[in-house]
Order: C-alpha cells, then structure tokens, then sequence
C-alpha cells in the first residue's frame, strides 16, 4: 500500500467520524427541544486495546461496552492482518 493512500484513509475516517458525532448532536438536540424523552448517553476512550467507558445509565453502558469490545476486536485483527501482509 502506497503512504498516500493511508493518509487519505485516515483523513477521511476522521472527517467521518467528526461528521457523525455532529448528527449525533443535532439528533439529540432536536429530541430534547421537542420533549420527547430524557437523554442518555456514553462514550468510550480507547487507548490502545484497553477501553474506557462511561455513561449515564446502564443500558448506554452495556451498549458502548459492546461496541468497543467490537471496536477492540477488529482493530487488534486489523493489526495482525497488516503485519503479516507486509
């Protein structure tokens, strides 16, 4: 793989990412101005293979936990599958 492909890859999954945290945001602007629920949310801080999560209930939680556990698992695949294809 060319270096330059890797930088527009990495571009571009930051502009994506940037691009779904505001749709988030909207998202639960527009249900709070409306009234039609409480919010709740969380996040997670991935450093390296080990996850941080927070959240404001336990559903969020059990949620975000899933998904950076998946996250978690596909970016230590992805590292292996790299370092044995170059």
């Amino acid at each position: 793989m060319d270096a330059s492909v890797l930088y527009t890859l990495g571009i571009t999954l930051i502009f994506i990412g940037v691009f779904v945290t505001a749709v988030a945001f909207l998202l639960l602007l527009l249900a709070s101005v409306r009234g039609e629920g409480k919010i709740r949310g969380g996040g997670a801080l991935i450093i390296g293979p080990f996850p941080i999560i927070f959240g404001t209930d336990k559903e969020s939680i059990k949620a975000i936990l899933l998904l950076s556990l998946l996250l978690t698992i596909l970016l230590i695949l992805l590292i292996v599958m790299l370092h044995f294809m170059f």
